[in-house]
């Protein structure tokens, strides 16, 4: 008794403290917890986040994204802060563009919505070198993310210049701002074993000096079993609501801090999927077992830009979250989850008022109950957790049908207003359209020179290491060495040739002798080492080997990350008559990127200082190409095709879009990635300037610019769907219907102020297939796409109901078949005829 009276005295004291009075005038208690939420301002809360990267989109894109995250339901927004970005070189800092933080945060705040700010300062994220400035690297005696003095005093003194930037700017939830929580270290556990006491000692340290900063509101650690009071442990990962063992101390809430959307890709993967039903099933799993806080990971993944992007990972970052890498509504996804924030709102009063209890409803099937006693708050959640049979159940005196692997939401423990595995929401595909505007490009062409041992002195004995060498600044460098062969060293017979032998640290390399392209190899995602073995016709006399390392990011995870290496490590020549030659000491040359960098031949001034001619078909190895194009019609999203190309790196108007790899295939034989996303901000009206620098041997002549949309938007309802979330509502603690005739219709609405201009399939029977690619089956009713246009054509929203008179007239012909209406119409500003 005496311990719970010390630690109700903390808190009320913990509330008064924190109570400061903001830029507004007003006081703000800031946001404390118990047990069962946070509690932000005063009032507890049920918190829907989604996480958006600021360095992954544009400021002229934070607008819609935003204000489609808030329609989606999310009342929260998290982001990283990226250490290297805002402090590149040590002491010189940057928060200009779409590295401005403040403005994101503040934007966040303007759309009605709250923050939760990653300070890391090691956030991973697939982002080069997991958030840390290459800087950090060469400090004396650092041992990142350890108990280690070097790595501790930068990593505080950037968390308080990060914490002290908000502060100025009353961006804490305790100064009237809109950042609710901050979070310190990134998923330590992970590697904390292997710094031994060290690592303990570090996540003591990282706590304590993080609530040190006194910000007034609560510190997080995501994936840290032993993080320590205050701090509050989190869940990473697809369904906390099983695999959670919780809050580490029963004063503190269950947080969920990533719901991994889909999975990340590197260059190499086949598509990445995650069902929109699976997410939503995890969603409503943990809610209905304590959870108040879900986060999205990612809601918009968007784009690597220029060199940002880790080891292997694609410059398209989470495209299949519910917001794609375009800012375009994902569907079913985004729809289907924000029908469960509505669904689960509904429950709010219960979730955080009422008694928890549960109910066994037979094998794999239960009912969890939040209760208000002495009221009418009563929410249910119904669970089938057989992942291959359904269920039906009785509940509440009613028999209920679960669909497998799903939850059925009961606001007043009475109503099904939605079910996991059952899609209401609209679905679409997205659609990639060349430009008229801006096609029949002229390109012109650059080759870049490959230097010799005469024009880069030997500088080492053996090559260089390659992360080292190019401290974060390019991803290139020449290895340049020379080997003199007498005429018997070499084969007699002309079609046997010497081979050259690299041996790679990683991660990718371009081999010339005498100038001249020999190959190319490199590693992948999971095994960075590989071995370059090619032919070459070597002659009698000097010959030049020169070899063109190449980073692709740097690491972003694990234990060590300063002692990571990459680069050639070994370089030989076997087959000659003589025996097996070693040049790995033969005495090396290097340079640090490629003259087309130093020129700045991406810019319209440096793009001067080179000579280029006109391209035609496919062309050498390390070639610049360059063209201009006119900005693409209409106002949709542009993005470019890179058919016809290697790997290399997309400039326009000097502003890198990224790395493009077309040549890694997936196993299913296709690129990682074949679009690229140029964001509109980039571009003017006229003439701009497109540079590719390619590697391997490309053919621009085959790349084009596109228009994408998801002008293509379908229902799918069956007659067991509910009725739309949206028909429900609780008011004064009463729920009830908020329309008049309650009843499952599908719904269609097109984005971007278009209008339904075509209905191109419609189907009342069994019609089967997805959106995009339906096909009828043997029961249709013939007047349904007349319906569909009557009740669509022309308008941006529609309504058709799930009434089989209104399609058949009495005159069903298979009316012993469960009926499915199933539409997929085109959106756009003119109507087809």
């Amino acid at each position: 008794m005496v311990v719970s009276r010390r630690l109700l005295l903390l808190s009320i004291l913990s509330l008064l403290a924190s109570a400061v009075v903001g830029h507004d005038g007003k006081k703000h208690p800031g946001v404390t917890y118990d047990g069962k939420s946070l509690i932000v301002n005063g009032r507890r809360e049920l918190l829907f986040s989604g996480s958006i990267h600021y360095t992954r989109s544009t400021p002229e894109m934070w607008p819609d994204i935003l204000t489609k995250a808030k329609q989606g339901g999310l009342n929260v927004i998290q982001t990283y802060v990226f250490w290297n970005v805002h402090e590149p070189e040590q002491g010189k800092f940057n928060f200009e563009g779409n590295y401005d933080v403040v403005k994101f945060i503040r934007m966040v705040g303007e759309h009605g919505m709250y923050v939760t700010l990653r300070i890391g300062p090691f956030i991973q994220a697939e982002w080069n070198h997991g958030g840390l400035p290459y800087w950090l690297r060469e400090v004396p005696n650092i041992v990142f993310r350890s108990d280690n003095a070097p790595f501790k005093y930068h990593m505080k003194k950037y968390t308080k210049m990060i914490i002290n930037k908000m502060k100025e700017e009353k961006l804490f939830a305790s100064q009237g701002g809109p950042i609710i929580l901050s979070q310190i270290e990134n998923e330590y556990n992970h590697i904390q074993l292997a710094y031994k006491e060290l690592g303990d000692k570090y996540v003591q340290w990282a706590a304590k000096m993080a609530v040190s900063q006194k910000t007034g509101v609560p510190w997080i650690m995501c994936k840290q079993k032993d993080a320590p009071d205050p701090v509050i442990n989190t869940c990473n990962g697809r369904h906390c609501g099983d695999t959670f063992t919780g809050p580490n101390k029963p004063y503190k809430p269950a947080l969920w801090t990533e719901n991994w959307t889909a999975q990340y890709r590197v260059f190499g993967d086949p598509p990445s999927q995650r069902a929109a039903e699976d997410i939503a099933f995890s969603v409503a799993r943990f809610f209905s077992g304590n959870g108040t806080l879900v986060n999205y990971y990612m809601y918009h993944g968007g784009t690597n830009f220029g060199r940002t992007s880790a080891v292997f990972t694609t410059t398209r970052y989470y495209d299949e979250a519910p917001l794609d890498e375009y800012g375009l509504q994902r569907e079913p996804k985004w729809g289907h989850l924000k029908d469960v924030h509505k669904a689960i709102n509904l429950c709010k009063k219960a979730l955080l008022w009422g008694h928890f209890s549960t109910q066994n409803l037979g094998k794999d099937t239960e009912a969890r109950v939040y209760q208000k006693p002495g009221t009418n708050i009563c929410s249910a959640f119904l669970t089938n957790n057989n992942s291959r049979l359904p269920a039906t159940v009785s509940f509440g005196g009613k028999e209920h049908y679960l669909p497998p692997r799903s939850i059925s939401i009961l606001p007043d423990c009475k109503t099904v207003v939605y079910n996991t595995q059952t899609i209401v929401s609209q679905h679409n595909a997205r659609n990639y359209k060349k430009s008229k505007v801006a096609s029949n490009l002229k390109w012109e062409m650059s080759s870049e020179p490959i230097p010799t041992a005469e024009h880069l002195p030997v500088d080492s004995k053996i090559p260089k290491e390659l992360y080292s060498l190019l401290k974060d600044t390019t991803d290139y460098a020449w290895y340049t060495t020379k080997i003199e062969l007498a005429p018997h060293d070499l084969p007699m017979r002309s079609d046997i040739l010497p081979v050259l032998r690299v041996a790679s640290l990683g991660h990718a390399l371009l081999a010339f002798v005498n100038g001249k392209y020999v190959g190319s190899a490199h590693g992948s995602h999971d095994e960075k080492n590989f071995v370059f073995e090619h032919g070459v016709d070597f002659k009698p006399g000097v010959n030049h080997i020169q070899l063109l390392g190449m980073t692709i990011g740097l690491p972003d995870s694990g234990a060590y990350m300063e002692h990571r290496f990459a680069g050639p490590r070994a370089v030989t020549v076997l087959g000659l008559n003589t025996g097996t030659v070693d040049l790995t000491v033969n005495g090396w040359g290097h340079q640090v990127g490629l003259q087309g960098e130093k020129f700045h031949v991406y810019t319209q001034s440096g793009s001067h200082r080179v000579q280029w001619k006109n391209a035609k078909g496919k062309g050498p190895a390390l070639t610049w190409y360059k063209t201009y194009f006119d900005a693409p019609e209409a106002n949709d999203p542009v993005a470019i095709r890179m058919s016809g190309m290697g790997k290399g790196m997309i400039w326009v108007n000097g502003k890198s879009i990224g790395r493009h790899w077309m040549s890694y295939l997936s196993p299913l034989g296709q690129p990682s990635q074949s679009e690229y996303h140029i964001p509109r901000s980039f571009i003017k009206p006229t003439q701009n300037l497109l540079v590719v620098l390619e590697e391997e041997k490309g053919n621009p002549e085959e790349i084009d610019i596109l228009l994408v949309n998801r002008d293509t938007i379908c229902s799918i309802i069956t007659e067991d769907h509910p009725p739309h979330v949206k028909s429900w509502e609780r008011k004064n603690n009463n729920f009830r219907a908020a329309v008049d005739d309650v009843k499952s219709a599908a719904h269609l609405k097109c984005t971007n102020n278009k209008k339904i201009i075509s209905v191109e399939f419609a189907s009342f029977g069994d019609p089967y297939g997805a959106c995009g690619g339906f096909v009828m089956g043997k029961c249709n009713a013939p007047n349904t796409k007349e319906v569909v246009e009557q009740h669509c054509l022309g308008k941006t929203v529609c309504s058709v109901p799930m009434d089989r008179e209104l399609f058949f007239k009495n005159n069903d012909g298979c009316a012993d078949i469960k009926k499915s209406l199933v539409i997929q119409v085109r959106c756009g500003r003119k109507m087809h005829h």
